[in-house]
């Protein structure tokens, strides 16, 4: 058995990049990374359907793009910025401008081909209809 030198520094470091990249990939609120925007999304699931909201706020229509497979769905777009000069005083902005994409995996499989969507007051509403087998799937637990 060989003796294996403790660098309690190196794991400490090794744990804190670990955490980074967990609260990166899961942040609750939109993902912010310089002048980067993602949108944040709301998803309720029914023994029907799959309803998606997401927070689009500034973005017009024709900027947006939605394609949906049977499991996933991806929303890209950009918010444009609008360009304005200001000869008095200091111009201050903390809106994020620019491209974004964003994939969303759905819990369940669904039929891509009867998607309904409304795009209203800055919030995008997808109704995702379930497949039938999924609509009717039940799993026996065993439980012993």
């Amino acid at each position: 058995m060989a003796l294996v030198r403790w660098e309690p520094l190196r794991e400490i470091t090794s744990l804190q990049r670990e955490m980074n990249r967990l609260f990166d990939t899961l942040s609750p609120i939109s993902a912010i990374d310089g002048d980067r925007f993602m949108p944040v999304v709301e998803m309720e699931e029914t023994p029907e359907a799959i309803h998606l909201k997401a927070e689009l706020p500034g973005i017009d229509i024709k900027d947006l793009d939605v394609q949906v497979a049977a499991d996933s769905v991806s929303i890209s777009g950009e918010r444009k910025s609008t360009s304005r000069t200001e000869d008095k005083g200091i111009f201050r902005s903390e809106f994020h401008y620019g491209k974004f994409q964003r994939v969303i995996s759905l819990p369940a499989r669904i039929k891509n081909t009867d998607v309904k969507a409304e795009y209203k007051d800055g919030i995008l509403h997808l109704t995702l209809p379930k497949v039938e087998e999924e609509k009717n799937k039940v799993v026996k637990v065993n439980l012993g």
